[in-house]
């Protein structure tokens, strides 16, 4: 299991107790703001692309939407998410769970602009019941993101 892998990583950073499981599902945003009693735009969602042949992710606030322009422009192709089983076998997490912690070498994460409003946000932790909050400066470090991106559109009137 995913959520396994990743209480694994933040267990070697002294952070396992942080993640959070609940009862209930969190796969969605909507789900995942219930779960939590957060506003859903504080959801820190990972998205899976193909980009080149290599899957990336990029987490981006909650209310957020994949701008086909703005992602062409800085990746050079359409944006192409990956099918649930592309994002299992390259990604190392499946939908509803996906992450940018304890993901399979080689996967480039980013993190969209839309997420630097908030002090903290709750990405998911390999599966489709759990979370964990963290610090804008700690996404960054814990995610091993290669760059702040501006690939989003709709958040910026919330």
């Amino acid at each position: 299991m995913s959520i396994q892998r990743v209480k694994k990583y933040f267990r070697t950073l002294g952070m396992e107790d942080r993640v959070l499981e609940f009862d209930v599902s969190s796969a969605t945003v909507d789900l995942a703001a219930q779960a939590l009693g957060c506003h859903p735009c504080r959801i820190a969602k990972t998205l899976s692309f193909l980009v080149d042949g290599h899957a990336i992710l990029i987490v981006a606030a909650g209310d957020a939407k994949v701008d086909n322009s703005k992602y062409k422009a800085r990746f050079g192709t359409k944006a192409k998410m990956l099918t649930p089983q592309e994002v299992e076998e390259l990604v190392g997490h499946a939908v509803g769970g996906v992450c940018p912690f304890a993901v399979n070498q080689g996967v480039n994460v980013y993190l969209d602009e839309s997420l630097k409003r908030f002090e903290t946000v709750f990405p998911a932790c390999g599966s489709g019941n759990s979370a964990i909050e963290l610090s804008i400066p700690e996404l960054e470090q814990y995610s091993g993101f290669g760059c702040w991106v501006d690939v989003c559109k709709g958040w910026q009137d919330t």
